[in-house]
């Protein structure tokens, strides 16, 4: 098999009319048809690589460079149709080993040259705003799609990824000497029985990025995994965002102005999240025990108070929670259709919550739903006045420590959203999202941000 370093010093593009016609034809034969792949890409790379940059094209230059990319996704697709059980075997030693996210799409690419971008094309992509980049994180989408989509490969790796970050061992060590753990934009705190998790990404009102995302997966681990803690519960700090300086808020969902400057990442962000921390406070973590025939799950309810308000990719956070207690001034809201991305795992969640014509009218809509109204008792279990939302955490921290509460929730969980439906729904979020992050009206909006 050719280098990854063979692959991006290609030789001389062919005209490009007839490499779009020289699609490499499946022999069902997983070496024969890899090789030929990498031939095949090794030409697209070629004529993408004799164009200027995005902002630089033509028209027609442009047009060319959409059909080149085309052509590669679809060889791409039809190889992992066939092959991706292979493939993934291949990068997981026969599924022995769990890489995360970002180790294994890596890998692939070094493993089978141009079936996924190299980690040095991606960090050099990260440099262009969200509109000049060339999109090659779509082709980690079909990757990621085509491993979900597959039984046996999706379902190991939604596994391996409710195994603890390789960082969290650290991490764990030092908040059970301290009961603390600061992180760049969070602090967990151990209170008695609960561990609280409070977001404070203060100048842009908890929104998410990459770092956000990172610290969220390492506290998120650390909660779960510590044994003194049998509650977790999730708060937004006090905000120096002028316009709610002094007071708390809970999330505004994905960081646009990031977005729009090309820092928001595909697999370490818009995965991430979904297959990670948020499917962990769902699931619990589960811990290899050497001998053992399965895994130690460790799984604790989540409490979440809202202050001020849920947007987005905070409001997706309230689906998972046990609990939701909220103050009478907040309101949740996913503005899917205004950005033009999918709300994470919220279309597959929200309707058991509020129904399917309410979350219509919230997704599709655009509604937003307050807490003090009649449907807003269908998202927050308790509504109370702003200063009384201390006590009323402290009520269900009580409430919740119960060994009887956590068999429950794994058996809830279990009922309302087994994992092969998570896995069937990540795989088509994986290849819509991808998609969604370089569509037109995508770009549009985020320019504006």
């Amino acid at each position: 098999m050719r280098s990854s370093q063979h692959f991006t010093a290609a030789a001389a593009a062919p005209d490009w009319r007839s490499w779009l016609d020289q699609a490499p034809a499946a022999t069902r034969v997983p070496d024969i048809d890899s090789r030929a792949l990498t031939r095949h890409l090794e030409g697209g790379a070629a004529l993408l690589a004799a164009l200027p940059a995005r902002p630089q094209r033509s028209a027609a230059q442009l047009a060319l460079a959409a059909a080149v990319h085309e052509a590669g996704r679809t060889a791409r697709t039809r190889f992992l149709r066939l092959h991706a059980d292979w493939v993934y075997e291949r990068l997981t030693e026969g599924r022995s080993r769990r890489p995360q996210l970002a180790e294994l799409v890596y890998a692939a690419a070094d493993a089978f040259p141009g079936l996924t971008p190299t980690r040095a094309t991606i960090a050099a992509e990260r440099t262009a705003l969200q509109g000049d980049k060339e999109g090659y994180e779509i082709d980690q989408g079909i990757f990621f799609a085509e491993v979900l989509a597959a039984p046996a490969s999706g379902l190991h790796l939604l596994e391996s990824m409710l195994r603890p970050a390789p960082s969290s061992a650290a991490l764990l060590q030092q908040f059970r000497r301290d009961g603390r753990l600061p992180l760049a934009t969070l602090t967990l705190e151990r209170r008695g029985a609960a561990a609280h998790l409070t977001m404070h990404n203060l100048d842009c009102l908890n929104a998410e990025d990459d770092q956000v995302i990172a610290d969220m997966e390492a506290a998120v681990d650390v909660a779960l995994l510590d044994d003194e803690v049998r509650v977790c519960v999730l708060r937004g700090g006090v905000m120096r965002h002028p316009k709610y300086a002094g007071r708390r808020v809970f999330s505004a969902g994905i960081n646009l102005k990031q977005l729009h400057r090309g820092r928001i990442s595909y697999v370490e962000f818009l995965l991430q999240r979904e297959l990670g921390y948020i499917s962990k406070m769902l699931r619990g973590v589960l811990q290899d025990q050497p001998g053992a025939l399965q895994p130690r799950q460790l799984v604790k309810p989540w409490i979440a108070a809202v202050d001020s308000f849920a947007i987005g990719g905070g409001a997706q956070l309230l689906l998972v929670c046990d609990k939701v207690i909220g103050a009478d001034d907040s309101f949740f809201s996913l503005p899917a259709a205004q950005e033009g991305i999918v709300p994470g795992v919220a279309n597959l969640r929200l309707g058991r919550a509020v129904g399917a014509r309410v979350s219509r009218q919230i997704i599709l809509g655009g509604r937003r739903i307050r807490a003090a109204e009649a449907d807003g008792r269908l998202l927050f279990d308790e509504v109370v006045a702003p200063e009384a939302l201390d006590q009323a955490v402290e009520r269900a921290v009580a409430d919740y420590d119960s060994p009887a509460v956590v068999a429950n929730k794994r058996m809830l969980t279990l009922a309302e959203e087994p994992l092969e439906a998570f896995r069937l729904y990540m795989a088509e979020f994986a290849l819509e999202q991808a998609h969604r992050l370089y569509s037109a009206d995508v770009l549009a909006k985020v320019s504006r941000a």
